[in-house]
């Protein structure tokens, strides 16, 4: 028997890699002591772009065989 893993959306995806970039990015500037509130939207607005990107071109598409 041949077993695969389970079938996880590529929204599911997009929303892991962007939370995941979001806290590496805002607790990295927190890390290096720019302002709070700049950090965290400059992060926001970087992990709604990271989820577009994956959102939009991160697809596992098999080519032809």
């Amino acid at each position: 028997m041949h077993l695969r893993m389970p079938s996880i959306d590529q929204g599911v995806h997009a929303f892991v890699w962007a939370f995941v970039f979001f806290l590496f990015l805002w607790l990295g500037a927190l890390a290096l002591k720019f302002p709070g509130g700049t950090s965290f939207i400059i992060s926001l607005l970087a992990a709604g772009a990271i989820f577009l990107l994956v959102r939009v071109r991160g697809g596992d598409y098999p080519g032809p065989r």
